[in-house]
């Protein structure tokens, strides 16, 4: 069986305009990795609805999962729950499972649950609820689309909780091997490699170092035997 597939969908205006550098990719990219599951897509959409609905609409009908980071919080440009709703046709509004949450969490630190913080629970109709263990206020999932918040800690914590109850593919393994040679003197032995194991995913990242060109050769694949004897092949064409 394939590995499940996922795509990331990022959002905010702070993004694209360069303010904020985007950490969560990365991060979810690895988590996914470990567990099987391949992350084969990311877009990035400012805080504007037609885009988010858009977005959310094509990578749903894609991929088995969607993880979203951004725009979920307590002010004006925090849409995201909204685009949710008009992406899938259903309501958007106060849930009392997640209005509960947040008051026991402002209660506790002496904090009025005012409207703008109210806003946090608002959830479509039929979404289920992410734990938030950062800062309370939750992330949701509907369908296979799953909701989460931008900052990189409730991200992180999102991320664990959403992975620990998908179902997992078999892990992506990897080997590198560093050729002291420009792109240009590899590229048509590894073509040929790449034709050999259809199976796996065969990269080139060219780097400089002391002026002296060479690239580094990643073999990816679930099968470690497939990886092994592909990597062996490369040696074999660029010893040390």
């Amino acid at each position: 069986m394939p590995n499940p597939t996922a795509a990331m969908l990022v959002i905010g205006d702070e993004i694209l305009s360069g303010r904020t550098r985007d950490s969560n990719m990365n991060h979810l990219a690895k988590a996914l990795t470990a567990v099987g599951i391949e992350l084969k897509e990311a877009r990035v959409v400012s805080d504007d609805q037609a885009a988010i609905v858009a977005a959310v609409r094509a990578l749903s009908d894609a991929y088995d999962h969607v993880f979203t980071s951004g725009g979920i919080g307590p002010t004006h440009d925090d849409i995201t729950a909204d685009a949710m709703g008009a992406a899938f046709g259903v309501r958007v509004d106060v849930r009392d499972d997640a209005r509960a949450l947040l008051q026991a969490h402002y209660d506790r630190v002496g904090t009025t649950l005012n409207d703008a913080r109210l806003r946090m629970a608002r959830i479509p109709d039929g979404a289920s609820l992410i734990d938030n263990p950062v800062s309370t206020a939750p992330g949701f999932t509907i369908r296979n689309v799953n909701v989460m918040a931008g900052v990189p800690s409730v991200f992180e914590a999102m991320v664990a909780s959403v992975i620990s109850r998908l179902a997992h593919g078999a892990p992506l393994l990897s080997e590198t091997w560093r050729i002291m040679r420009g792109e240009g003197d590899v590229a048509a032995p590894l073509a040929q490699i790449a034709q050999d194991h259809p199976d796996l995913s065969l990269g080139s990242y060219p780097f400089q170092k002391d002026g002296i060109y060479g690239t580094n050769i990643v073999i990816r694949g679930t099968d470690a035997v497939r990886v092994q004897a592909a990597i062996a092949q490369v040696q074999a064409l660029f010893p040390a």
